[in-house]
């Protein structure tokens, strides 16, 4: 669709829908759709409804905290009383959740209230007989509701990854009971199906230009393939790699559309990543002054100290920020390397020292920084009676200055490299110098006009070369795997770094392999899918973690609420 209006009128209307947070909606099956979709905009406010959720749902109802606290690359500590939250996240990070926890029914009500909103569209648009009378093409009306179609698929396929035994839902507009669970056959069947029906009337990028951020294209729709064949053999006992390889393949040989990786390791995450010279496949436009839900509470904004985002960052437009999402460590209170082989994210990142993003984050001036981590004191500068003084940011628990370190225990005021008596690592028991923080999406200053304007990449091109590379090497060519790694990590390092892999891919293993998905989507809620994927999920050690006793947690529980709405569900298993 290559209409400049629709694409300009669709992003200004889900840039001003603004919020999500009225998640009661009613959708009433008895509404004659002639009666309010009486013009070109009725149609196109109709069709972006569902993104608008869709953004929220990224991390609305504790879905991001759930996804990142169950792996083993981020944690939420109980430091000095504060995020001790009734152990809430001490269970998501020891697998031991229950159906009362809120995210398990909280999760189920994101994506469904998703999919609901994106059938309850799709059924509008399908009952226009005759396009031209509101000013709408056949192509155009095509597109909304293959984008539609294509939007529920990716509420379907979260869905499915977290829950597995889910209801399929095609009509709301007739009915006002809830159905009961599919199979996972059937599930993974009727997904490809939708994705592969909607992808002949999606648009290419190219089609919509750079106001095309936050639309499914028939890359994107691909791509969702590409995860559901990579993750067959955990969702359906069947491998279906060779499928993934293949439309993965054709995503990086410009089938469904032109995409280059970025030459930067900050680029997917800045300021310019909504153009069509970025890797964003599929992303959600941000603003500062509408919405912005990778910068909320839910998640990256409270990724640091409270102080690090006005006084160090000098991002002064939310506040404070707030510790709840940090690195887990990767060694103990003496410094001491842990011996375990998952976890320990920032020493898997020290592992090729010359990494650009293992420099402190700093701002840079004119849109620009440098780093991707929070750590060591965070000095900041003054003005006291007129003179200006350097400070360092501090806690809320002292007022001795903050050394964040790659350790969790009580370093209160201690110095770095000193020795502390108290030897106790673990979920209760951390103070706010404990555990590093990531800034992966830039934290201008303000008044920097371009912060908090970067689209949140929900998929790149960078994740079809990880998912073709993990084909390759599951298939024996090691080669391959490396060649495609290395087109990505080249960014990362200096030109003719030895951390690139040896072309002969020699240096990957299993475990290199699933370090290297850690590195390159730290945080980007995907870790529990790939540890899942490679078999150490539940049978995997890592802080303050050992195996689980069995594999039930590979999904979650249906939440009680959830259960109690719909008699027909029958409750995952090895919940009660």
């Amino acid at each position: 669709m290559k209409n400049n209006y629709i694409v300009k009128a669709a992003l200004t209307t889900l840039l001003i829908f603004g919020s999500c947070t009225k998640l009661d909606e009613t959708v009433y099956d008895k509404v004659d759709v002639g009666q309010f979709l009486t013009r070109r905009d009725d149609v196109i406010r109709d069709f972006l409804r569902p993104f608008e959720h869709a953004y929220w749902s990224i991390q609305g109802n504790d879905v991001y905290a759930a996804g990142e606290n169950s792996t083993d690359e981020i944690a939420t500590y109980n430091r000095q009383g504060d995020w001790q939250d009734g152990n809430y996240y001490q269970r998501m990070h020891y697998h031991t959740w229950t159906t009362q926890d809120g995210f398990t029914s909280g999760a189920w009500t994101a994506f469904y209230q998703g999919i609901v909103l994106a059938t309850n569209s799709l059924q509008d648009m399908e009952s226009i007989t005759d396009p031209a009378k509101l000013n709408i093409t056949a192509t155009e009306l095509a597109d909304f509701k293959a984008e539609l179609r294509t939007l529920r698929a990716w509420f379907y396929l979260r869905a499915f990854d977290f829950y597995r035994n889910i209801e399929i839902i095609t009509d709301v507009k007739h009915t006002t009971t809830g159905n009961k669970q599919s199979t996972p056959a059937e599930t993974f069947a009727y997904i490809e199906s939708e994705l592969k029906a909607a992808l002949p009337d999606l648009p290419k990028r190219a089609d919509l230009g750079n106001n095309g951020i936050g639309r499914w294209t028939q890359a994107g729709a691909a791509a969702l393939l590409v995860r559901l064949y990579l993750n067959a053999q955990v969702y359906v006992n069947q491998d279906k790699f060779a499928d993934c390889a293949t439309v993965a393949q054709d995503i990086i040989d410009g089938k469904y559309g032109a995409y280059v990786l970025d030459t930067r390791w900050d680029a997917p995450f800045d300021y310019t990543n909504s153009t069509v010279n970025s890797e964003t496949i599929y992303g959600f436009p941000c603003t500062l002054s509408r919405t912005h839900w990778q910068y909320d509470g839910g998640m990256y904004f409270w990724s640091m100290t409270y102080d690090a985002a006005p006084l160090y960052c000098k991002f002064t437009d939310f506040g404070q920020a707030n510790p709840r999402f940090a690195l887990q460590p990767g060694r103990d209170v003496d410094s001491v390397e842990y011996p375990f082989a998952l976890g320990k994210p920032f020493v898997k990142f020290q592992r090729y020292p010359d990494d650009y993003r293992l420099k402190l984050y700093k701002n840079l001036g004119n849109s620009t920084r440098e780093g991707m981590f929070l750590f060591g004191y965070l000095p900041y500068e003054h003005t006291v009676n007129g003179v200006t003084v350097t400070d360092t940011v501090r806690g809320n628990k002292g007022s001795y200055p903050l050394f964040i370190r790659d350790q969790v225990g009580w370093f209160l005021d201690a110095k770095p490299g000193t020795t502390i008596s108290d030897k106790e690592s673990d979920m209760n028991h951390a103070d706010h110098n404990s555990g590093i923080f990531m800034l992966k999406y830039p934290l201008y200053p303000t008044p920097d006009p371009n912060r908090i304007t970067s689209a949140y990449a929900e998929v790149r091109l960078s994740e079809i070369y990880y998912s073709l590379a993990e084909c390759k090497y599951r298939a024996g060519d090691k080669a391959s795997a490396a060649v495609l790694l290395n087109a990505v990590r080249k960014r990362n390092y200096p030109e003719g770094s030895a951390s690139l892999y040896k072309t002969d891919g020699s240096q990957l293993t299993d475990q290199e392999m699933l370090d290297e998905w850690g590195r390159e989507f730290l945080g980007e809620n995907r870790r529990r899918t790939d540890l899942i994927r490679w078999g150490v999920f539940n049978t995997g050690t890592w802080w303050d973690k050992q195996p689980d006793a069995d594999n039930h947690t590979a999904i979650f529980p249906i939440g009680k609420d959830i259960m109690g709405a719909n008699p027909q569900l029958v409750q995952n298993p090895g919940y009660e």
